[in-house]
């Protein structure tokens, strides 16, 4: 019981949202098979590494990510289709995944082991999550260097563009992960101090580069991807000029300049893609809040002419009835509508802030995991519970429970 109070202690002691105990219970209970049986395929998974396939057309080397603009194709003008063109909003399916899919393969199988570990307790889980960060970020051999210069490329225009940093956005999980994996001592202490070498270098390149301070300043769901993964590698590295630059730009920039009054993003919705996109936005403002919120300041209520609040205010009727979208005279997505939505963190978010039942009872009745490439590439949080849960109260349940 000693373990179960602790766990359900709220967040605000370590500087993230103040989530309720009774959020926390009963989102480990329902999400404990899901999460259990992800953790043991991750017991067994061979370490993904982005140099187990090299990107022909990348201007890189082995180490360095690459990836294709997403809505470029072929050039249909000319005999060797080059320079690719945009077709927004169409995915282009023969593009180089290899690398995103590393990436995201090892973050997603990090998540798991360390939120089995938070509901079990067993070192087995921290044991694997340090092996699958020591090779994808550490071991010679296999590292990724911490830079996307080389990020959705367009052939025949650019070897890597500003938009390629929104590639690491599922990255910003594997640090709230790790809180949970520090308590043990099967997670070797030198994987931790390199993962946060290799961060903080991160950092200093997405701060520094050309690429990195464009997309910094980018005006739509971009720039907060951008500061979604600034601030939880901040956070991680103890970086305090960076999260106080997060907090700056959430509270003057950010939501000013994207949210409007009713808590829909203007900018998302002329896209191809409306719905996707803000509900992208959503996930992403919620869970920034989560990450920048202090016992001292709570984020999800700033700014005060719009709060950030507003974005799972107006996103959640269409979550829970997708023909009010049509209804309302919105755009159908050119592509994937069929798969959106799925059982998006923001309501959890704010569950865990407002309480509310309809938040939960929503959550709890979508899609924990969708087939849909398209969706799962724009959910970088796929362990929503390691968000409001607290790592000194490991076990989280009882066999009991």
């Amino acid at each position: 019981m000693k373990h179960v109070l602790l766990a359900l202690m709220i967040f605000a002691l370590n500087g993230f949202g103040s989530a309720s105990r009774e959020t926390v219970l009963a989102a480990a209970r329902l999400d404990q098979a899901r999460i259990l049986r992800l953790a043991n395929a991750a017991l067994t998974l061979k370490p993904p590494a982005i140099t187990d396939e090299r990107a022909t057309n990348s201007q890189g080397g082995p180490h360095d990510f690459y990836s294709d603009s997403d809505y470029f194709w072929p050039n249909p003008a000319t005999k060797n289709g080059l320079p690719y063109v945009s077709r927004d909003g169409m995915s282009n399916p023969g593009n180089f995944e290899a690398h995103r899919m590393a990436m995201r393969n090892m973050k997603d199988a990090v998540a798991a082991l360390a939120a089995a570990y938070a509901l079990a307790g067993e070192d087995r889980f921290a044991a694997k999550a340090s092996a699958l960060i020591r090779v994808f970020f550490i071991d010679a051999q296999t590292r990724m260097n911490p830079n996307l210069d080389f990020a959705q490329a367009v052939l025949g225009q650019y070897s890597g563009r500003s938009y390629g940093v929104i590639d690491t956005l599922h990255l910003a999980e594997l640090p709230v992960a790790v809180r949970f994996l520090e308590k043990s001592p099967a997670f070797d202490p030198a994987v931790d101090a390199s993962l946060k070498k290799w961060f903080a270098d991160y950092i200093d390149w997405m701060t520094t580069s050309a690429n990195g301070v464009k997309e910094m300043n980018a005006k739509n769901n971009h720039s907060i991807a951008f500061f979604l993964q600034l601030a939880s590698f901040a956070r991680f590295t103890s970086n305090a000029a960076m999260l106080k630059l997060c907090r700056e730009r959430f509270k003057n920039v950010l939501l000013p300049g994207q949210m409007a009054a009713d808590g829909s993003f203007p900018l998302e919705l002329k896209r191809t893609k409306p719905y996707g996109y803000s509900i992208f936005q959503a996930d992403n403002v919620s869970a920034l809040c989560v990450l920048l919120s202090t016992p001292a300041e709570d984020y999800w209520n700033l700014p005060a002419e719009h709060p950030a609040r507003l974005a799972v205010e107006f996103i959640y009727p269409y979550l829970a009835d997708k023909s009010k979208w049509l209804a309302d005279g919105r755009a159908k997505d050119i592509q994937h509508w069929e798969s959106w939505p799925a059982r998006q963190p923001c309501l959890l978010f704010a569950c865990a802030e407002f309480g509310g039942e309809k938040y939960f009872d929503l959550w709890k009745k979508l899609e924990a995991e969708p087939t849909d490439p398209e969706v799962r590439r724009n959910m970088a949080v796929t362990q929503p519970l390691l968000w409001i849960a607290n790592p000194d109260g490991i076990p989280l349940l009882k066999k009991s429970d």
